[in-house]
């Protein structure tokens, strides 16, 4: 006869966000929790953090809803995480962690839970946004706090594409910017002449700044054009793949390796893969 499956220990509700508290309180409890979660710490749960923020943006780029339901209770249980450690060392909950953003996001839309007007679309509440913020940074200076900058508070821990996206929108909001997009055309053209100039120095710093500029100023182009450059990179990663599989599996229906064939044939089977995408 068959064992009968051992009972779960668990009672814990499965649709309760309360129970997912207490779900992560039993794992770090030291009576009984997993080994595993005990021994997190805030620095080590960070890179997974990061990875499931990718994941949900990976699922969103598919439209795989199933999939991003599963990645969503993911990044969800990561903030469960830290609020369960910041609770152990009595710095906040989770009760705090949501009060602090309905605070928050109260606060920044006045237009919505006040009286202010004349906030009628997108372009216009992210001005409002970023006006309110600026409003609150020069409240903590006026009370004593230190006097920020219009950059200080991009984080540093962004993916650089996205960062330099987000100083460049910060820096246009308080008027550093060109009006449209041609002088960055000007200036993407500058700086691969410059890059070009560094490639016969054999100067590999150098070579690498210009290469940060010439990013940098892509990134300006992408702004300008209302794209955001890090769903555009992931998007030609996926096409490299897509088209680099079609020339392995070409390849190998003639018994071929990729590292034996010349560039030649290589660049025709590329060209070929992206004519099947169209």
């Amino acid at each position: 006869m068959a064992n009968p499956k051992p009972k779960s220990k668990s009672n814990i509700p499965a649709s309760d966000l309360g129970g997912l508290l207490e779900l992560m309180a039993r794992l770090r409890n030291p009576d009984g929790g997993c080994p595993w979660d005990l021994e997190q710490t805030f620095a080590t749960i960070a890179p997974h953090t990061i990875e499931e923020a990718y994941e949900v943006a990976d699922a969103i780029d598919h439209g795989d809803m199933a999939h991003l339901k599963d990645e969503l209770g993911d990044l969800l249980f990561q903030v469960v995480f830290y609020a369960q450690m910041a609770k152990e060392q009595g710095d906040f909950d989770f009760h705090g962690v949501a009060a602090g953003i309905t605070d928050k996001m109260i606060r920044r839309h006045p237009h919505v839970f006040g009286d202010q007007t004349g906030i009628d679309d997108a372009d216009a509440q992210t001005v409002n946004w970023e006006a309110l913020k600026a409003e609150e940074r020069k409240a903590k200076a006026e009370a004593g706090g230190e006097r920020h900058g219009a950059l200080d508070d991009v984080s540093r821990g962004l993916p650089a594409l996205m960062r330099a996206n987000k100083l460049q929108k910060r820096a246009a909001r308080v008027g550093f910017d060109w009006g449209d997009a041609g002088p960055v055309f000007d200036k993407f053209r500058e700086e691969v002449a410059e890059l070009e100039a560094e490639l016969k120095t054999g100067d590999a710093k150098a070579q690498e700044h210009e290469i940060g500029d010439l990013l940098f100023t892509c990134v300006n182009l992408a702004r300008k054009l209302d794209i955001d450059p890090e769903a555009a990179l992931r998007h030609a990663n996926t096409r490299f793949e897509s088209r680099f599989a079609h020339i392995e599996r070409a390849l190998w229906a003639e018994d071929r390796e990729v590292q034996d064939t010349d560039i030649v044939e290589l660049d025709r089977l590329w060209t070929e893969a992206k004519a099947y995408e169209k």
